[in-house]
């Protein structure tokens, strides 16, 4: 297992002194990195709390059904200067509260199923629990998008329990099947290459692959059902 990267880098602070161009406000910036490095550890929380819930699905399911519906479960958080950039392409002011209030997907987690059907099984298993609460779905399964991506979003709320507070924060969580993990993992390698210009050609090559892996989706969900797993 990796070691995971450092809340805030060093980077991040100089890209916050140099967004509020003002060298005198030093204890100002240091102030708001203190606040921002303790908000992203509330994601953090958040999302650990989020993989332990899935965890125990998956291992609930073992227990009962001798299989495991999660492949594999991946988090992150976003960067400060992903952060930003986004604020300022919605016009919105900088601020912590902005962060909170108008950002659904800082914290991420990404379930990788086997099956379709798995990906709506641990959808609706999170959703029943009652400390969880929905905010948004955004089901790109059912509905692909133009590109060919597939795959479950969820906006949720979870509490995160601290020494004297309890704290809701939200998470996106997406649901992916192998296939669909895999397509969008080369789709982002390919059409985010630098200095290479990605043709209509190309898009149409990449779409036509994600029909493909639906297609192998529908027939590894269909063999899964007669084999009564």
């Amino acid at each position: 297992m990796s070691v995971p990267a450092p809340i805030v880098t060093e980077n991040d602070k100089k890209l916050l002194q140099s967004f509020l161009n003002n060298p005198e406000k030093a204890s100002e910036v240091r102030h708001t990195m203190e606040s921002f490095s303790k908000l992203m550890a509330y994601y953090k929380c958040a999302m650990m709390e989020i993989e332990t819930k899935f965890n125990v699905l998956n291992e609930e399911f073992s227990l009962r059904y001798d299989r495991t519906p999660i492949s594999g479960i991946k988090t992150r958080l976003k960067r400060l200067d992903s952060i930003i950039q986004k604020l300022q392409r919605d016009n919105t002011p900088l601020s912590l509260k902005a962060v909170e209030t108008t950002l659904n997907d800082v914290a991420g987690v990404r379930i990788i199923c086997s099956f379709v059907d798995d990906v709506y099984m641990l959808a609706e298993a999170l959703l029943s629990q009652d400390d969880i609460t929905l905010i948004k779905t955004k089901d790109y399964i059912k509905n692909p998008k133009p590109n060919g991506y597939r795959s479950l979003h969820l906006i949720i709320s979870v509490p995160i329990f601290l020494l004297h507070e309890k704290k809701q924060m939200k998470v996106e969580i997406q649901f992916r099947t192998i296939a669909m993990d895999s397509w969008a993992a080369l789709e982002h390698q390919l059409k985010y290459k630098k200095d290479t210009e990605f043709t209509d050609e190309m898009a149409k090559d990449l779409y036509l692959c994600s029909q493909l892996s639906a297609e192998l989706d529908t027939r590894m969900n269909n063999l899964r059902k007669k084999v009564n797993i």
